[in-house]
């Protein structure tokens, strides 16, 4: 019975790197130094390989020698085209002995762009049927700049492939992640080791993660079509889709790829916040949400419910097509570590707890204010501005109201003496002078002589006391006393004299002798 044959890792368990004879395994890495590190470092844990290169000289891998290894390697010469790839199989049956071995198939990821994914699964197919009962293991190792498009392709060929892995450098370490691992001991998926480099050698550098990972389709970029401004998808891992709803509906698949919404109006985010809670509750923390608004219509409030239902990153409207492909960048390999919880209705109620707007009297405003600020559900000193203008004297406070139109649910104003208080919910002090542009028809600043803001909550809450305290609450609902009876004289009615005709050029009766 022939022998497993190894990566090589030092400190890694077997049934993670141990490839069984007659299997075909699959290696890829962004970078060509880390594949060819990894090349060499199996190279050297074999007693039997042969190596076959495609678009370097396979001498090249093995200078400076490995240390370790067999004393001989066969070495083998692929040209970069579609015919040689197509005739590989034939090709190997041809030159191998069969005797136990590890071949080594080292290229670069270009070489597969030629073979369609149906071409790719029926070269994968010959390939495991060449290797049926035979005692010898393939292991491919690939990289290059186009590496993940041939990793999405190679996700579907998990009948053929008996194994596959990638390689990807972090800066400081490299992951190692596995999609899955045929060993005699059965099936490994979705793992995930973090790799040092030492002495040339990939080694363990921290315990592999007990909770396992689903990773595969984290280069995927599934987008509504608008936010790319028009322009077609940026590559193959990019797909857009007509609406949200249909951007909804497949990402109900995804595991760990980027989904971007659209925001056109203030009115989408209920059904918004709806699709983002079901996609985070039903898919996990891997999966990558982004909703980018494309015209004014995101309010600090609606901003936070929907990092509240699991968005990752919320791309104003005044960002640039560059800025917004920069903020993507910025939270891939992010995992969403907030909870959302399963109820949408009460979240969307905490998130949006005034349903009033416009004037109300002093009672009903400090009950609806102090009710604000004391849910421990909003954030703190974050729930909004309560502001006191006091109008020029040239303007009556009943005049100034007559000029206030709030338009937003929780923004409130009453009177009190001569002010003019305002509340405006999940406000942000930076955002006041725009509000107040809004809420007013003429500009405020030659409304009001002076104003006032409070934005912490005990601040708030203190001076909603002090207004309170001006309501004379001990006889609020008292009837209103009726003036007393008074004896007005009637009026003195005189007849009214009644006009008279003359006729000039006639003498008067009056006037007769």
């Amino acid at each position: 019975m022939t022998s497993p044959f190894t990566l090589g890792f030092d400190q890694v368990r077997d049934e993670l790197m141990l490839m069984q004879p007659s299997g075909c395994y699959w290696l890829t890495a962004n970078r060509q130094e880390d594949a060819r590190i990894l090349a060499r470092q199996c190279i050297a844990a074999q007693r039997s390989v042969t190596l076959i290169a495609s678009g370097l000289a396979p001498e090249t891998l093995l200078s400076p020698a490995p240390v370790g290894g067999p004393a001989a390697i066969p070495l083998f010469s692929l040209p970069e085209t579609r015919r040689a790839l197509l005739a590989f199989t034939n090709d190997l049956a041809r030159v191998l002995p069969e005797k136990p071995r590890l071949v080594l198939f080292f290229a670069p990821a270009t070489l597969w762009e030629k073979l369609s994914q149906e071409e790719l699964r029926q070269w994968t197919k010959r390939l495991q049927h060449f290797l049926a009962a035979k005692p010898i293991a393939l292991l491919i190792i690939s990289f290059g700049s186009v590496i993940n498009t041939l990793r999405g392709q190679l996700q579907t060929l998990y009948r053929h492939v008996d194994g596959l892995a990638q390689l990807d450098w972090q800066q400081d370490s490299w992951d190692y992640r596995i999609n899955w691992w045929a060993n005699g001991g059965g099936m490994l998926a979705d793992r995930e080791l973090r790799l040092a480099l030492n002495m040339d050698q990939f080694t363990l550098q921290e315990q592999e993660q007990s909770a396992p990972l689903t990773l595969n389709d984290e280069t995927l970029w599934l987008a509504e079509k608008s936010v790319l401004e028009g322009a077609p998808p940026l590559s193959n891992q990019w797909t857009l889709y007509e609406d949200n709803a249909d951007l909804h509906n497949r990402a109900q698949q995804a595991n760990a790829a980027t989904v971007i919404f659209s925001l056109q109006h203030n009115d989408q985010i209920p059904t918004l916040a709806e699709q983002i809670h079901n996609l985070r509750r039903t898919r996990g923390s891997g999966l990558k949400i982004v909703v980018r608004e494309m015209r004014p219509s995101l309010r600090y409030s609606d901003e936070r419910l929907l990092l509240a239902c699991g968005v990752n990153s919320i791309v104003p409207v005044n960002a640039t097509m560059s800025r917004f492909l920069t903020m993507l960048e910025g939270i891939q390999g992010q995992s969403y570590n907030r909870h959302v919880p399963a109820d949408l209705q009460a979240l969307m109620k905490s998130m949006q707890p005034l349903q009033a707007r416009g004037y109300l009297t002093l009672p009903e405003f400090c009950q609806s204010v102090t009710l604000l600020v004391n849910n421990t559900l909003l954030p703190e000193n974050g729930k909004g501005l309560l502001v006191a203008l006091r109008p020029v004297p040239e303007l009556k406070p009943e005049q100034a109201l007559t000029l206030c139109k709030p338009r937003r649910y929780g923004d409130l104003v009453t009177l009190v003496g001569d002010r003019l208080y305002l509340f405006l919910s999940s406000c942000r002090f930076s955002d006041l002078n725009t509000a107040l542009k809004f809420i007013f028809q003429l500009p405020h600043d030659e409304i009001f002589s002076n104003r006032l803001v409070w934005h912490e909550d005990l601040q708030i809450l203190s001076e909603v006391r002090q207004m309170t305290s001006q309501v004379p609450t001990a006889w609020r609902d008292a009837p209103v006393p009726r003036a007393p009876e008074q004896t007005v004289a009637a009026p003195v009615v005189t007849e009214r004299r009644q006009p008279q005709n003359i006729i000039l050029g006639q003498d008067s009766p009056d006037n007769l002798p």
